[in-house]
């Protein structure tokens, strides 16, 4: 078991709104638990508490009940904060500063001495690919290279511990693989990184781990080979000897995939209909060729939680 970089146990936020201070109830008893070292993927639909987990972590805003241990210490201590580095989703930032400016200025907030912040910073610009647009005023910067000087002002105090609300939001194929590169390189110095998003296969291609949110509650969280490891899809029947009339037998049962010669494919939702599809073949003088289970994806288990939710 390695060590724990963040744990937050029964965490619950209730907003209140509008004229009638109606109760809204953000987060509903979340348990976490992320190891130093570890890319966690934090995934779920706009709404479901995402950005509200990573401000409470952060300690922009406060939780309503539960606890919450932030590299073994609460989130609010000022101490604890030297050693954290965040991009929001929507990060500000003052567009007529260039890019040395504007992280020589986050540098100087964590009193980091003139000689080791203009080295960080070159050293940082370099990370991120903006070594050559150093002077340049942020205003004619890209939405992607935003993101980017945004990641390098996250990193500016050398953080332990890394998280980023959505950063890949926005973002053309090319802009997300350069994020993706430099969250996987922070992994190999060690870091530990919580990132946000709703873009599924970029969650897939970079985590560890990840954790499922939907309507504010932790419906699932794991390795990604292990969540999806028990869990059948659909199932993939090959069969010989199909004719119309077995066809319309199984019409509500199964979908006819593709016919190749003699061979019928047939895709069914559930390895319990498959059953019932199999006994239909055999009853109708058909021949079984293979039968192929289908494993959900992490985008359809994240699609059924949301349904799931929602029904």
């Amino acid at each position: 078991m390695g060590q724990i970089a963040l744990e937050l146990k029964e965490v619950s936020k209730t907003f209140r709104t509008g004229f009638s201070m109606k109760a809204v109830h953000a987060l509903k008893g979340v348990n976490l638990t992320i190891q130093k070292g570890e890319i966690f993927g934090y995934l779920g639909p706009n709404g479901a508490g995402k950005t509200t987990t990573l401000k409470i972590i952060v300690g922009i805003i406060f939780p309503t009940s539960g606890r919450i241990s932030v590299l073994s210490r609460p989130p609010d201590d000022i101490a604890v904060k030297q050693r954290i580095g965040f991009l929001p989703e929507s990060p500000y930032f003052y567009e007529y500063l260039n890019a040395l400016e504007f992280l020589d200025f986050y540098a100087r907030l964590f009193a980091i001495p003139l000689g080791v912040r203009r080295e960080r910073i070159r050293r940082l610009l370099k990370t991120v690919g903006l070594e050559k647009k150093a002077a340049e005023p942020l205003r004619k910067f890209s939405k992607g290279m935003l993101q980017r000087v945004g990641i390098a002002q996250a990193l500016i105090n050398d953080p332990e511990l890394i998280i980023l609300d959505e950063p890949m939001s926005g973002l053309d194929p090319l802009g997300r693989a350069q994020i993706r590169e430099i969250i996987q390189r922070l992994k190999e110095e060690d870091k530990t990184i919580i990132f946000s998003s709703h873009i599924i296969p970029d969650v897939e291609a970079i985590a560890d781990r990840v954790g499922i949110i939907v309507d504010g509650r932790i419906s699932d969280v794991g390795n990604i080979d292990d969540l999806l490891s028990e869990r059948i899809g659909s199932v993939e029947i090959t069969a010989r000897n199909i004719d119309d009339r077995l066809v319309a037998r199984m019409a509500s049962k199964a979908v006819v995939k593709r016919v190749v010669g003699e061979h019928t494919v047939l895709i069914i939702e559930g390895p319990e209909r498959a059953n019932e599809v199999i006994d239909i073949i055999r009853d109708g003088k058909g021949t079984i060729e293979s039968v192929e289970p289908i494993r959900m994806t992490l985008e359809d288990l994240v699609l059924s939680q949301i349904r799931k939710d929602a029904s």
